[in-house]
């Protein structure tokens, strides 16, 4: 199928009609929420998956806006063809709580002062952003999403939706997350901030209207960009190669590096559109985020409820949320007996390879939410022999074509059994010559439709590595086997 774009996109307000308690006991009036949609919401209000986005995200996940030269920043997943295949879902994307793209924030106007509300913003957690987009999601109309998907402090969304609102989550993507963030993630965090508050034109906050902390901003980006990265990106993105010069400068205030010009570069702009005490605000709330509630619950406690399918996805360089904080969220998942299959997407792009590896990103989340069928992966040319054959027929055909399992079919192309390669090594030392002594008649079988998860489930039951696929005739019209199952499944698992 052809990947192409959601199309031109457009960002809506919504409004709470009730103040927002919030969790550490104070509460927000009118709430305003920025968000987008991509596709279109199906009859009974069950294709809605909700997007949430990263730290220095917004609303504006996929597609275009009119004017503007880049996407959404998440467009490698989104629109006909992707994994979040806007055809069939109806995609949802809202800025959080706290931020600064639309959604009630630091920045924004506080009611009765006609003044921005600077620190005079509640603190607020990841579970207040997630309180918010539910009021969001009630208010389309829609009782249960078809899936959540995010990564990074997304990801921390995801894990919170499932927890808050268990009945709400049908399938759940957390990517390149934790669900509790480590001493190292809050230190990264403390230096950004202590970068801000330290930048004189912060003045405690109050600084609308007059200069931002550009400097402050700019230097908490650097910092925390550096953590995205991998070690084997940046030798390949930038090496020790110069910028635009061929000799050091043998100056302090010079940027003689490439990687030097590229985080000053990412610095500058990001101060262009994020709002400094947003900032503040969000990195503290993925500093207090811990779904073990301070170490009073254990991670399998925590997760005890949660009724959602699981696909989580970690990244094979990345040092900010690595793959064992991935690992411990699938434990404590399969201790809950909940399905959960983990995939780590193999990569040297670090931590924003969520953001940049179009194909397994979309092969591991298209896979998941649109599993694969039996159809599929099943081998069509299958070799059958008929009913009433002899035993030495069938040896002489399996090898011939290198199979070692046979559909007996009757007459009208039905089937009436199966022999293998051990059934006629029996039939020689038995001395039987008609198939009908040694064949199967009680043969597991598998549809096209059927997903390949199924299959998987009956062959490991049943002990067997071959399924004669049937249509609704009960004619043979493939056959699937353990090797076709291991190549979807065995990538994630």
């Amino acid at each position: 199928m052809k990947r192409e774009s959601a199309g031109l996109a457009n960002t809506q307000c919504f409004r709470t009609e009730e103040y927002v308690l919030l969790e550490h006991g104070d509460r927000l009036g009118e709430v305003v929420v920025a968000y987008e949609t991509y596709g279109k919401l199906n009859r009974d209000r069950s294709n809605a998956v909700l997007v949430c986005h990263a730290l220095s995200g917004d609303a504006h996940a996929g597609g275009w806006h009119k004017g503007q030269e880049k996407p959404g920043w998440w467009d490698i997943v989104i629109g006909p063809g992707k994994a979040l295949d806007t055809d069939r879902l109806f995609v949802i994307c809202s800025n959080v709580l706290g931020g600064c793209k639309g959604t009630t924030g630091p920045s924004s106007i506080k009611p009765g002062t006609g003044k921005p509300y600077g620190l005079e913003f509640p603190i607020i957690t990841i579970k207040d952003m997630v309180d918010v987009q539910r009021r969001l999601v009630d208010s389309l109309g829609i009782r249960q999403l078809f899936a959540v998907v995010g990564g990074s402090f997304g990801g921390m969304q995801v894990l919170q939706w499932t927890v808050s609102y268990p009945d709400m989550v049908r399938l759940a993507v957390p990517i390149a997350t934790s669900a509790r963030s480590s001493p190292q993630q809050i230190a990264f965090n403390e230096v950004g901030r202590r970068a801000i508050t330290s930048d004189l034109d912060w003045n405690g906050g109050d600084y609308y209207g007059r200069n931002t902390p550009a400097r402050g901003l700019s230097l908490a980006r650097m910092i925390g960009h550096i953590t995205y990265l991998s070690d084997e990106s940046m030798h390949q993105k930038f090496g020790r190669r110069l910028q635009d010069k061929v000799e050091y400068g043998f100056d302090l205030s010079s940027s003689d590096f490439q990687v030097e010009s590229y985080l000053r570069y990412h610095g500058d702009a990001f101060v262009k559109r994020f709002d400094a005490n947003s900032y503040l605000y969000i990195t503290k709330a993925i500093d207090y985020f811990d779904l073990t509630r301070k170490g009073t619950l254990s991670l399998a406690e925590a997760f005890r409820g949660v009724s959602a399918r699981f696909l989580v996805i970690s990244i094979s360089s990345d040092w900010l949320y690595p793959s064992y904080q991935s690992e411990e969220i699938v434990g404590a998942l399969i201790a809950n007996d909940i399905d959960v299959r983990h995939c780590e997407i193999g990569s040297n792009w670090g931590h924003d390879a969520f953001l940049l590896e179009s194909g397994q990103m979309n092969y591991a989340i298209g896979n998941f939410l649109t599993p694969a069928s039996v159809g599929d992966v099943m081998v069509k040319d299958v070799v059958t022999i008929s009913l009433g054959a002899g035993v030495e027929d069938a040896a002489g055909i399996m090898m011939k074509s290198g199979v070692t399992h046979l559909p007996v079919i009757a007459g009208d192309k039905a089937l009436s059994g199966i022999v293998t390669a051990w059934d006629i090594s029996k039939a020689v030392a038995m001395k039987y010559s008609r198939l009908e002594e040694i064949m199967t008649r009680n043969v597991v079988t598998a549809r096209q439709e059927d997903p390949i998860e199924r299959a998987a489930g009956d062959m490991n039951r049943h002990n067997i590595s071959a399924l004669p696929v049937v249509d609704e005739s009960g004619k043979v019209v493939g056959m699937i086997t353990s090797d076709g199952v291991s190549r979807l499944v065995g990538m994630c698992r």
